[in-house]
């Protein structure tokens, strides 16, 4: 009944115009009729519960049956968030300052609460923090989050401060050298999956952002993105950008992507791992992890992560995706 409830409500919201925007997209780079395509479309939105952008996506009109059983699709990944994450504890993650209350000692970093902090408190921040992140409290996707240089600002930074909508100041994070000679320009961090169940938490799936010449490595911004292999931290695919150019080696370091370890990864496994028992009742997160000399640290947690990044067609070995993994951590069996 969920599935049939969620099939029509999508039905109902649907861009139609972009959906046929979508199947000419697939028609022109298969060849395939578009008769066909639209008849296909409809087929994987009721048995793989693949909406038109899954199916363009992830190149679905070329894989067999058995391939496509093991994409993790919208309605898919939605049904896991609505069953093993409970809304009522989302706000614990979600809020950049119950996030920092929560997970204080993970993110191994200074921050301050504008709403309470005082102008001395300020003060006393932004001496030991000249450079520092101002981050909206209710912020998502990266928006509205500003990096202040206090000796450049012009005005007063308290009053600007307070005016502004809630927010947390955080201390700057500096990355690993090996993450640094990948790409300086931006902090290129590890977007790791994790499903908790009881006391038990295990890693699902795990990727790397890395910017391409912009100081942020958001994949929607400039950046790329790659699989992190789970067990060992290295990367075996090269990496993509949303233009779908792959990269071996960084174009502007020249650093290999391919077959680079991403640097203690065991401890970045640790930390996800231990995390994913602070909030338990929040199953699923997508945890943001920076790699620092000194070790992991936690930028923020996103209780409602994607499914696309981390099962593009080309980080796919046989076509297989990621909901596999998912079912074995979850223990559902077929």
């Amino acid at each position: 009944m969920s599935k049939l409830k969620y099939l029509f409500r999508r039905i109902l919201e649907m861009n139609y115009k972009q959906m046929f925007q979508k199947l000419n997209e697939v028609h022109e780079k298969s060849g395939k009729c578009k008769l066909f395509i639209f008849f296909d479309m409809v087929y994987c939105g009721l048995v793989y519960q693949a909406g038109y952008m899954d199916y363009w996506l992830f190149e679905m009109y070329n894989l067999n049956r058995a391939q496509r059983k093991t994409v993790l699709t919208r309605g898919i990944n939605n049904s896991f968030i609505k069953r093993y994450n409970d809304p009522k504890y989302m706000p614990e993650i979600e809020n950049k300052l119950k996030f920092a209350r929560n997970f204080s000692e993970f993110m191994h970093r200074d921050w301050l609460d504008m709403d309470s902090a005082s102008r001395e408190e300020l003060e006393a921040f932004v001496a030991k923090h000249p450079v520092f992140m101002q981050k909206p409290v209710d912020g998502q996707c990266g928006r509205g989050i500003e990096k202040i240089n206090a000796a450049e600002f012009d005005g007063d930074l308290f009053e600007h401060l307070k005016n502004a909508p809630h927010c947390v100041l955080e201390e700057c994070v500096v990355q690993h050298r090996d993450l640094m000679a990948l790409h300086p320009c931006s902090v290129n961090t590890c977007r790791v999956i994790s499903f908790t169940q009881g006391s038990t938490t295990s890693v699902v799936a795990a990727y790397l952002r890395i910017g391409n010449g912009r100081h942020v490595d958001n994949f929607n911004n400039g950046g790329m993105v790659v699989p992190i292999e789970e067990d060992c931290g290295k990367i075996i695919y090269p990496a993509l950008d949303k233009h779908y150019n792959l990269y071996d080696v960084h174009p502007l370091t020249g650093v290999s992507i391919k077959g680079f370890q991403v640097p203690l990864w065991d401890e970045v496994l640790d930390i996800v791992k231990k995390a994913g028992q602070v909030v338990p009742q929040v199953g699923i997160v997508g945890w943001d992890v920076c790699v620092t000399d000194n070790g992991p640290l936690l930028i923020e947690g996103n209780d409602f992560p994607g499914h696309d990044i981390y099962q593009l067609p080309p980080h796919r070995t046989d076509g297989i995706g990621v909901l596999p993994k998912f079912e074995r951590a979850m223990g559902i069996k077929h």
